[in-house]
Order: C-alpha cells, then sequence, then structure tokens
C-alpha cells in the first residue's frame, strides 16, 4: 500500500501531510534506572517536554559536544514523528560553569575574559553566536525556546532563598547544598559520594565532599565581570542551578524528558536533581526520562586542539569535509554507544554521503510527477527508530530503499523524504556539487581546475596520454582527485 504525499520544507525539516501507518510503540532508554521503558508523555493535552543541557559559551564548540545535539534532534524529530507536538528547551550557559566543573578554579566565561582581553558578554555573544550556526550546519532544528543563564538570575536567587533554609549552609565562599538532605542522592550516577570521580575539588568548610554550591560569593578584593548582590553577598550562581531554574520555568515539573552527554549524568544532573527534589519537597527528579549520548572517542589524538587537529565543525569543514558527513558518522551509531573518531571513518561517511547523494541526484532526474510514500519502509523505518532512536537500523533501510527498483523512482523520492523528516539528512535536496568544499589550504581555484580539465580532456582525445596523466598528477598534487566516469568530474582529495 501506497499513500501520495505532497512535501513542504520547514527549516531544512520535511513536515507532510502523509498518512503514516500507526506508530510503533516508543520505547527509550531511561538512565534513571539503567533500562528500556515504555513512552509516554505525562500530559498528553501539553505534547512533550523536553530539556537539553547547552553549551557553555567559553570557546568553539568541540566536535564531542556537538555529537549531544544531533541526538537531542534525533530524539525531537522521533516524537514528532510519532504525533508528539514537542517543546524543546536548551540553556545557554554564560556564568557560572567552573573550570574543574565542580566548586573550584575560575568561570569559565572569567577565564577566557581574561584570556582574551575581551569582556565575558562579548565572548558569550560570539561563541553563541558560533553554536547555533554549528547546529544550523548540521541540521539540527532550532528549539521551541533558547534560555540563556544571565537571563533568570532573579529566579535564581528566588530558587535558592526557597531551598536554602532547609537544604543548605553557608560559608565564605558562598551558599552549600547538604548533599545527605535529599534522598538517593547520587541516585543517576549509582553513586552517593565522591569516590574516585576526579572532577570533584575539595572546598574548605564543606561538610561533604559531595556537597556543591549554590552560590558563589566573590572572594574579597576581587572584582568580576559577571557578579550580582544576592542574600549571601555579592558573586554568581552556581553552575547546577540554572537548569533546575529554567526547565521548572518554561517546562513545569515534573517534565518529559532531560538530555545531555554522558559526562552530566555523574555531577551535574545529579546535583540538579537534588534541586529539584528539594524545591518541590518530594522525591521527584523533575524529569520522568533522564538520557544521555555517550562519548565520541578520539584514540589517533587528531581531534586535539593542542595539536591543531580536527576539534571543531569549522575545522572540518575548513579541511573540506561537508558538515552533514559528520551527522552521518554520528548516526551510524547508537546514541547510547561510544563513536571513535578518525579521518578513516570521518572519510567512509564523507564517501557514504556522496553515494547516497549521488543516487538521489539519478532518480531526481528520473522522478515523473508526484510520487507516492511506501507505507512498507515508513513502517519499517518507524520500527527501527521506536527502538530507543536505533539510527543504525535505520540507514541500511536508506540505501534499501533508494536501490529498491520495484518502485518507481518519484516513490523512493516521496518515500526518501520521510527518512529526511526523521533522520535530518535533507539528502532530497543535496547535490554533488553541495558536498565539494574547498579545503582552506587548497593551492588552486575552480577556475583554474576547470581550465586545467578542459586541456587534460583535450589531451586525452588527442590520445597525448602522457600530457593528460602529468595533468592528472598535477591536480593531485595541487589537492584535486579526478573521478572519471562520476558527472561532477573532479573532488577535492582529503588528508585527515
Amino acid at each position: 500500500m501506497t499513500t501520495t504525499m505532497h512535501a513542504a520544507s520547514i527549516a531544512g525539516v520535511y513536515w507532510s501531510g502523509y498518512a503514516a501507518p500507526m506508530s510503533s510503540p516508543l520505547t527509550l532508554y531511561n538512565s534513571l534506572t539503567r533500562q528500556l521503558e515504555p513512552f509516554e508523555p505525562l500530559d498528553a493535552a501539553r505534547g512533550v517536554r523536553v530539556y537539553s543541557c547547552g553549551p557553555t559559551v567559553y570557546s568553539d564548540p568541540h566536535l564531542g559536544n556537538l555529537r549531544a545535539y544531533i541526538f537531542t534532534d534525533t530524539l525531537t524529530r522521533v516524537l514528532r514523528w510519532q504525533g508528539y507536538d514537542v517543546t524543546h528547551v536548551i540553556n545557554i550557559t554564560d556564568v557560572g560553569h567552573l573550570t574543574s566543573d565542580a566548586d573550584a578554579g575560575d568561570d569559565k566565561m572569567e577565564a577566557a575574559a581574561k584570556k582574551t582581553r575581551q569582556s565575558a558578554w562579548d565572548i558569550a555573544a560570539h561563541y553563541t553566536a558560533v553554536f547555533k550556526r554549528n547546529l544550523a550546519d548540521l541540521n539540527i532544528v532550532s528549539p521551541t525556546r533558547w534560555s540563556v543563564a544571565t537571563d533568570h538570575i532573579a529566579e535564581m536567587i528566588a530558587f535558592a532563598e526557597k531551598i536554602a533554609p532547609e537544604h543548605c549552609y553557608q560559608l565564605g565562599s558562598g551558599l552549600y547544598f547538604d548533599s545527605t538532605t535529599v534522598p538517593d542522592y547520587g541516585r543517576l550516577a549509582r553513586s552517593s559520594d565522591d569516590v574516585g570521580e576526579a572532577r570533584i575539588d575539595p572546598v574548605a568548610g564543606k561538610r561533604h565532599p559531595q556537597d556543591f554550591a549554590i552560590w558563589r560569593t566573590t572572594p574579597p578584593g576581587e572584582v568580576r565581570q559577571m557578579e550580582w548582590d544576592s542574600p549571601w553577598g555579592r558573586g554568581a550562581p552556581g553552575w547546577h542551578l540554572e537548569c533546575s531554574v529554567m526547565s521548572h520555568k518554561y517546562l513545569g515539573s515534573p517534565f518529559d524528558i532531560h538530555t545531555g552527554g554522558i559526562d552530566h549524568r555523574e555531577i551535574h544532573h545529579v546535583n540538579e536533581i537534588a534541586q529539584n527534589q528539594a524545591y518541590c519537597g518530594c522525591a521527584d527528579t523533575g524529569a520522568r526520562f533522564w538520557m544521555h549520548n555517550n562519548f565520541l572517542v578520539d584514540r589517533t589524538g587528531k581531534m586535539s586542539k593542542s595539536k591543531g587537529g580536527i576539534a571543531t565543525l569549522d575545522a572540518l569543514v575548513a579541511r573540506g569535509v561537508h558538515p552533514l558527513a559528520y551527522r552521518l558518522m554520528c548516526l551510524s551509531a547508537q546514541y547510547r554507544s561510544e563513536l571513535e573518531f578518525s579521518g578513516d571513518n570521518l572519510l567512509a561517511a564523507l564517501t557514504r554521503l556522496k553515494r547516497l547523494v549521488m543516487a538521489v541526484e539519478t532518480l531526481r532526474a528520473r522522478a515523473e510527477g508526484a510520487g507516492a510514500v511506501s507505507d512498507a519502509y515508513v513502517a519499517r523505518l518507524d520500527e527501527a527508530l521506536a527502538d530507543d532512536l536505533n539510527t543504525p537500523k535505520a540507514l541500511p533501510l536508506l540505501d534499501e530503499l533508494l536501490a529498491d527498483k520495484r518502485l518507481s523512482a518519484a516513490d523512493r523520492i516521496a518515500t526518501l523524504t520521510r527518512f529526511d523528516e526523521t533522520l535530518g539528512m535533507t539528502l532530497a535536496a543535496l547535490t554533488r556539487a553541495d558536498l565539494r568544499l574547498r579545503p582552506a589550504d587548497a593551492t588552486i581555484d575552480e577556475a583554474a581546475i576547470a581550465g586545467r580539465l578542459a586541456d587534460r580532456k583535450a589531451a586525452r582525445a588527442a590520445k597525448d596520454f602522457a600530457a593528460s596523466d602529468a595533468i592528472r598528477d598535477e591536480l593531485a598534487a595541487a589537492g584535486v582527485e579526478m573521478m572519471d566516469g562520476d558527472p561532477l568530474g573532479w573532488d577535492w582529495k582529503l588528508g585527515l
């Protein structure tokens, strides 16, 4: 059975009038229980409410950081695919995150300001813009709301005032949360203390090592760029406070899903939960599901910023790799699995992307009229994604669909838009030319390449193969790879 579809592209996502077969029951892995659980919204009338921990905007986003947002984008796409309205909040941390991720060291924003001799506000604005541009380049749908920490200082102080009498104590360095005052502290991390957690630093006077700062008082004689008056002295909020405050303000409590990187599961989210429990005076954690993506692992050292490696999306693009190749690489692994970063893996993803785009271009050229969506492929895609966002199982279906000659070219293109809607690869619109990005260190421009290709074509026509080979070698030395038989003709030769 097939269903006729007329698709419209909105912000890179294909939302259609297509009436899908009944969706498979959605199951998601809940870090809180360490098991797969059926998902249903807490309040169907309000749709699904999702909060994602956003970046600390003191430097360029790392590729490992960006994996978290590809995961969250896949989650929200699948929720919409399942028919839910989604309210999605991502915060911007522009204050409060210390260099140790715990309660010692400089604020990352203040440290960056000192290093660059810029204002912390200018640094925040710059790297917020970089982060949002990176998300757009990865075809990640913008959240319903961006929530900036420094816009919510008054609410953070009010939140702290409510929980302070029963759950906090004051030291000279600030207001601290007593972790023993809430039930099951550390349940999310499967630990009630900080044994073996190297990121927790000792602070003189803390009652328990795992206690954490709610408000950090500015030391005497020191002036910070970002500081505010509070009942506990002039200073700044602790890192964990902002997420409790902003998720509660915009999504209510409890809400449906809280996402973040797996590193957040050990400290940040544990402390968020403690704050949430203190605020409600109950055992509720604030979210029904806590979901975490695993690490991007670099065993080669090629991602290291200190070694000039491919640590950022912009650096990747400067090497001539399209951002969607990185998205495809991330989708090739289940979000809860470690993903190994290497030049070979990245180039394999880019090659796979090129082959997919070439197949789609061929189909577009052959398609006649409006196509019809294949319900059979949609059902198999739905089954894969409903199984805890199993993108590695979904991707081979895409290859199978494009090669399936039982369906017309138009039908395959129509069905492809449904894959695009969930996987976010925009394959129905991409061209091979879009993928041919000029490396920043390329020593030849496209006009010169075109001229030398014309010379090579003439040499081959004249059977002057020595001259043809010499031109090929010349272009290879300039970073250009010849691709005889490929309609595009050439590509940049990438060395990662």
